[in-house]
């Protein structure tokens, strides 16, 4: 940056980062002659955050402005489309850069480069004015190309964890410019409503409606109450008048930074008791948000730390901060000395990680598929798209794999004059694999706001093991996301004359899940080669060196013991032949018979009984067909696709 450079005015462009503390780009803006910070209203980031998720933003943004007003500055509101807002204001006031952090999320890396070209065709005496990029870095790390694949090798490297930067001085505003109301939370629905992005409009309803209540809903019996449903009513007691959950929801903590910074001080002192309301109703909130343990964290400060009110290092510095304060200036080498301190520091660090994962992977073009990112509820999940034309295709992996385990499939499928979607689910891969209960409800849920999110239209669902099971929870719960479900080696079970399916999402974890998961998960490492061959028994090679090092890979990652508690408390007490009814005419059954995991001739038997329609095909193959006789399963599903889009067409006709 040269001084030619500094004389010239700034953009600040906020996002994800709605702080003036520890904000690297407000640090580099800040050496400008002029700093114009600017917030843009735009329905393209809006309309990814639930009702809830806007009405934190409002909180933060204003107690941003006032941030910034107390700098000497003020915070620039617009509506619209970035890319138009920025070029009329660097127009106005002659700007020569405009700020912005980094994004990973595959919509908003596009959204970027659309900016980015706008800018190229504003002109001025000192040239085009550029976008420039900025991170918050967590760790001491110089390169992004220095990250291992591993995380247990990069734990080995001992990167230090660098410090939070505090607000600059800023240059006072010296431009007449109109600063822009903040809009009060109708105002701002009535804006997303009148430029509509996203899904269509008649599926906005669906992602609101969890899986437990659809099934509830569809097995009362006529003048029957749902009295069991209480988990999704919620229940707002009076707002204490300095309490840190603002929306009115008031289920997560929300405001501006100090807010938040007062309940995290509040959240790692839960163990020291205290007398103040708004310190109480945190530690009421943790001990309801502690599904298990440490889940209370992100559960509570996930949104806070997803919108950029406080940043990652912040909360790591004052985790560190305390347990010095609770150990005379000392960190011991054994752990924590508070859960609270451990699963702050635990959650910020995991969260870091797979960002840099998931850079990484967008920025080193590695691998055989173009690598995009989906964030959802905060989480970041991997996922593929292939192909230009035909009916929409979503590939969903099994317990333990991942999207690429598709490797042989998403091309040959898309050859097909088809549309491929794979994705890697929340706790396998390269996703996050963030501290939750994870249940087979949590990744039903995740595909179908994946379906109306990315795809944006009805899907051909393809699941192989755990993931044909969840597939067909989609199919049985929103049917109107489905066109056709395919089968591959599912699990669950088909249980003839049943009267009632128990159901519900809650799961509790244990010690002996705990202590099974850490058993397993050493077994699989020291025996993960010959597991995974097994299920391959026709054409054993298929289960090569690279699949087997991913997984292994993967095993290392933070959360993944976590991931494999749910084994234990996974509940498949939905019968297939429940799920599949009403639909039977539109599955396809792709069962290799070789299967070391399940009796496939058994479960074919019970399938061709009580599941009527269903179309079956049996392959000499194991548990993972797709993989193992890829361009056989490949013809299969086209052909099957080809087939129901022709019935859909017709009926479409009468």
């Amino acid at each position: 940056m040269t001084a030619s450079d500094t004389n010239g005015a700034a953009i600040l462009w906020f996002k994800h980062d709605l702080r003036i503390d520890d904000h690297p780009g407000l640090a580099a803006a800040s050496k400008y002659r002029a700093i114009v910070p600017l917030y843009v209203f735009d329905h393209r980031i809006l309309s990814r955050f639930s009702d809830e998720m806007q009405e934190m933003v409002l909180f933060a943004v204003e107690d941003l402005r006032k941030s910034l007003r107390d700098l000497g500055s003020d915070l620039m509101i617009r509506f619209g489309s970035a890319e138009n807002v920025i070029m009329e204001l660097v127009k106005e006031v002659k700007a020569t850069n405009i700020f912005a952090e980094e994004e990973v999320e595959y919509d908003l890396r596009m959204m970027m480069d659309v900016v980015k070209e706008t800018l190229e065709t504003v002109y001025s005496q000192e040239g085009s004015a550029r976008l420039v990029l900025w991170q918050t870095p967590f760790f001491d790390m110089k390169n992004l190309k220095d990250l291992p694949a591993s995380h247990d090798d990069f734990q080995k490297l001992q990167f230090p964890v660098t410090s939070p930067l505090a607000p600059p001085t800023l240059p006072s505003v010296k431009m007449e410019l109109d600063w822009g109301p903040l809009p009060a939370f109708d105002d701002l629905k009535k804006f997303m409503t009148e430029n509509w992005y996203g899904p269509q409009k008649s599926w906005t309803g669906i992602k609101e409606t969890s899986a437990e209540s659809v099934f509830q809903r569809v097995t009362l019996k006529p003048g029957e109450s749902n009295r069991k449903d209480s988990s999704f009513r919620h229940y707002k007691t009076k707002q204490l008048p300095k309490s840190v959950f603002v929306t009115r929801k008031g289920d997560v903590v929300g405001g501006g930074t100090n807010t938040v910074l007062n309940a995290l001080a509040a959240y790692l002192r839960y163990l020291e008791g205290t007398a103040r309301d708004d310190w109480q109703e945190v530690h009421e909130r943790l001990r309801n948000a502690e599904t298990r343990n440490g889940a209370s964290f992100i559960a509570l400060f996930g949104p806070a730390l997803c919108l950029g009110i406080i940043s990652r290092r912040r909360v790591h510095y004052e985790a560190l901060i305390y347990e010095k304060e609770r150990n005379a200036g000392f960190l011991s080498p054994f752990g924590y000395s508070a859960a609270t301190v451990a699963a702050a520091i635990d959650a910020v660090r995991s969260m870091e990680w797979y960002s840099l994962m998931s850079l990484k992977g967008l920025t080193s073009n590695e691998g055989s598929y173009p690598i995009r990112i989906w964030r959802w509820k905060g989480y970041l999940i991997q996922y593929t798209a292939f192909g230009h034309e035909g009916p929409a295709i979503l590939l969903v992996h099994g317990f333990g794999a991942f999207l690429e385990h598709f490797r042989n499939n998403i091309n040959g499928i898309a050859e097909g004059r088809n549309r491929v979607w794979s994705l890697t689910m929340v706790g396998f891969g390269k996703s996050d694999k963030p501290n939750v209960v994870y249940t087979e409800v949590v990744w039903a849920e995740l595909l179908r706001d994946f379906i109306v999110d990315v795809v944006g239209e009805p899907v051909h669902l393809v699941g192989n093991s755990i993931g044909g099971y969840i597939v067909a929870i989609v199919a049985c719960f929103w049917h109107a996301l489905v066109k056709s479900v395919v089968l591959i080696n599912s699990a669950g079970n088909v249980i003839p004359g049943y009267s009632s399916v128990p159901f519900t999402s809650e799961r509790k974890t244990s010690g002996v899940s705990w202590l099974g998961a850490r058993l397993l998960l050493f077994y699989l490492r020291l025996r993960l080669q010959d597991i995974v061959k097994n299920c391959y028994p026709s054409k054993p090679e298929q289960a090569d060196d690279w699949l087997t090092n991913e997984m292994l890979r993967a095993s290392y990652d933070p959360g993944v013991q976590v991931v494999l508690e749910s084994i234990f408390t996974f509940n498949l007490s939905i019968p297939l032949n429940y799920l599949l009814e009403g639909f039977e005419e539109k599955v396809l059954i792709i069962q290799g018979m070789k299967d070391p995991i399940s009796d496939s001739k058994s479960k074919l038997a019970m399938l061709k009984e009580h599941c009527a329609g269903v179309v079956i095909r049996e392959l000499d193959a194991g548990h993972c067909p797709h993989d193992e006789l890829p361009e056989v399963v490949n013809a299969i599903i086209c052909d099957w696709v080809a087939s129901v889009q022709s019935e859909l067409h017709a009926e479409s006709l009468l």
